[in-house]
């Protein structure tokens, strides 16, 4: 079972880790992604540490992202190994039209010492028959910034 402060440093780290991607704040990502840290993409490919974070500076711009939403969230640890599952929504800009599209993901934690380190990011498309309702949104960023929650 899972410790109480477990659980609230995870919740705390999905939540800087999407903070960090609309920000495109690499400094703050790159503290809580571990060394050998890989992200398998929603095409199947496989991006190491250094290419991942080169591509964090620029990978976000809310003149084409102009909504984005976390919800879902799920937390199981095992030990020293925990999952971090949610889902995004969004809104793409593309030649002058808004798509909606939803990608679920699963974080892989390790604990070293006292701190959780991302070793994994996988990312899933989802099809519209299995988009997670709004009731289990968690954070929505209109136009690149976090709006308050009611």
């Amino acid at each position: 079972m899972a410790h109480i402060d477990d659980l609230a440093n995870l919740r705390a780290l999905n939540a800087r880790f999407i903070h960090n991607f609309i920000t495109c704040d690499v400094a703050s990502h790159s503290k809580i992604i571990h060394p050998h840290f890989v992200c398998i993409s929603t095409n199947g490919s496989k991006q190491q540490r250094a290419a991942y974070l080169h591509d964090w500076a620029t990978d976000f711009d809310a003149a084409i992202i102009p909504y984005w939403d976390t919800r879902d969230e799920q937390i199981e640890v095992f030990g020293d190994v925990a999952l971090v599952r949610s889902t995004n929504k969004y809104v793409r800009r593309i030649d002058g039209r808004d798509v909606v599209g939803m990608t679920s993901y699963t974080d892989t934690y390790i604990r070293q010492g006292e701190t959780w380190l991302c070793i994994q990011a996988q990312l899933t498309p989802v099809s519209p028959e299995h988009y997670p309702p709004d009731a289990t949104i968690i954070s929505v960023y209109v136009d690149g910034h976090l709006q308050p929650r009611s």
